[in-house]
């Protein structure tokens, strides 16, 4: 299977400016680049499909460049309903620093700045040097810029696509770039580029996108979205990565294989088999998690995030680290928790009952654990022996639903 083939297989084609472009994929030697703005401090999931498809590509010959868009992160690239929110210069400084640090580490690509070659162009050079060949007929025939007209679109988000065909042309007469490939969103700055490239200096070069990864729902994965699983593992633990990927639905999983893994068409279609024929056992997920965690933050994350999910399964905390439990319950409220506190009013206080009447009840049926061991007495005490690490107390009522508790500040 070539490299093209391959990726359309994966389904990570949607878009190609020219027929030759497959046979210049298979041969190698290409320099390309991929472009995000630093909107945040960290990549996430939503991003990773097209930094793959990067690695997909450095592996077949291909030499790839990562544009952090310190300029266009200033303006924003025009969103379909409504004008971004502007952030400051510092954030946006802070976050290409976090960007470029990230990316090296986890994928080793290049990193380049827009900001560096933008911020020497006045106004009239602007306008005289790039300005001049955008026609506004074709400028408005974009799809993001025909979706926004109705709702109105500032000349700032509208000028976007004018910076980042600047961005291509300046990144093949410097770094000798002659592909770019993105998401399908990008799909009208990526060709804005390509002619601005062609009108200016006669050169042609290539462009592709890759359908937006999205759920069974059709809502795409992303920061925007606000359903964001960050790469930096600080912000999404390796566990929480873990547990995305365990549930993903059945009717995605092979997508999501396909898309984010580096696994063979033959070892994805034993996976597809295997779960249609026993999709309790959810060998498709577990592989995907694996595959993704290992990658990210390695093999030993991956051990750590399985030792967590086995924890919790078994409702046993007690050999576990204050930041393991943080980990586990990265989202659940923390309620401060005093020493000597009466078992009844600490469920009062972390709110896993109503009143004392229902807490007795949930003790006395046998619903209430500590840190995986079930209480039975109402008239216990709270000791600084059962919070672990001297700060979190794990409470479980019933089969599902957990309760943090923090030792109180005034105690240590």
């Amino acid at each position: 299977m070539t490299l093209f083939e391959d990726l359309k297989w994966r389904g990570l084609i949607k878009d190609i400016s020219s027929p030759e472009l497959e046979e210049k994929l298979n041969k190698g030697g290409l320099t390309f680049y991929i472009g995000t703005d630093p909107t945040a401090d960290s990549l996430h999931v939503g991003h990773l499909s097209s930094f793959l498809i990067s690695k997909r590509l450095q592996k077949a010959g291909h030499h790839p460049i990562l544009l952090v868009g310190g300029g266009t992160g200033m303006i924003g690239d025009p969103k379909p309903t409504t004008e971004r929110a502007m952030i400051s210069k510092e954030q946006v400084n802070r976050n290409f620093e976090g960007l470029k640090k990230q990316v090296e580490e986890i994928f080793g690509f290049e990193v380049v700045n827009n900001y560096d070659w933008i911020k020497d162009i006045d106004v009239l050079d602007f306008l005289r040097d790039y300005g001049k060949y955008f026609n506004i007929n074709y400028m408005l025939d974009k799809d993001i810029i025909r979706r926004r007209l109705d709702s109105g679109i500032t000349y700032t988000e509208f000028s976007y696509m004018i910076l980042q065909a600047l961005d291509f042309k300046y990144l093949h007469e410097n770094k000798n770039v002659n592909l770019q490939c993105a998401g399908s969103d990008q799909w009208g700055n990526i060709t804005a580029g390509i002619d601005l490239i062609r009108r200016t200096t006669g050169d042609e070069v290539y462009g592709f996108t890759m359908p937006l990864v999205t759920d069974s729902k059709g809502q795409k994965i992303g920061k925007s979205e606000g359903n964001a699983i960050w790469l930096d593992k600080e912000r999404t633990s390796s566990y929480q990565l873990y547990q995305f990927f365990l549930n993903v639905e059945d009717i995605m999983v092979i997508d999501y294989l396909k898309i984010y893994t580096f696994l063979s068409k033959e070892e994805i279609e034993k996976l597809e088999i295997r779960n249609k024929e026993h999709p309790e056992l959810r060998e498709a997920q577990k592989t995907l998690a694996k595959e993704i965690i290992t990658f990210l933050h390695g093999k030993e994350e991956y051990e750590r995030a399985i030792n967590l999910a086995d924890h919790l399964f078994n409702n046993k905390f007690n050999d576990l680290s204050k930041k393991d439990v943080e980990d586990l319950f990265k989202n659940e409220d923390k309620n401060e928790i005093d020493l000597n506190m009466n078992i009844i009013d600490m469920l009062l206080t972390m709110n896993v009952a109503k009143s004392k009447r229902e807490a007795r009840e949930f003790i006395n049926t046998g619903a209430i654990s500590i840190n995986g061991e079930r209480i039975t007495d109402t008239e216990k005490t709270i000791d600084i022996s059962m919070f672990i690490e001297n700060t979190y107390i794990v409470v479980k009522r019933g089969k599902k639903n957990y309760y943090i508790g923090k030792l109180s500040k005034g105690v240590m």
